[in-house]
């Protein structure tokens, strides 16, 4: 059975975003140290105990930080905005 377009489209556009930014990263160290921590800041509570054992967000989490952000849940941010954010949190540590 395949996945609908609609599952598959959003799946697509954050898989765009994280190569974008890694390859923004690969060339900007500091930019690769502010996008490193805020990936750390989003994980998973107790991401060590559940399969698949990646230091990630959960979907719900990353739904409603989008809903907060941009009134979307759907919304996917663009690498300006994580760039932005990343910046931002650096700062205010």
């Amino acid at each position: 059975m395949a996945a609908s377009p609609r599952a598959i489209f959003p799946t697509m556009k954050w898989l765009s975003l994280v190569l974008s930014l890694a390859l923004r990263a690969t060339v900007n160290p500091p930019l690769a140290r502010d996008l490193l921590t805020v990936a750390w800041r989003f994980r998973r509570r107790d991401w060590f105990r559940h399969a698949p054992f990646l230091p990630a967000p959960s979907k719900q989490y990353v739904a409603w930080r989008m809903y907060t952000a941009f009134g979307d849940h759907d919304a996917v941010p663009t690498v300006p905005e994580v760039i932005r954010y990343a910046r931002w949190a650096r700062r205010g540590e």
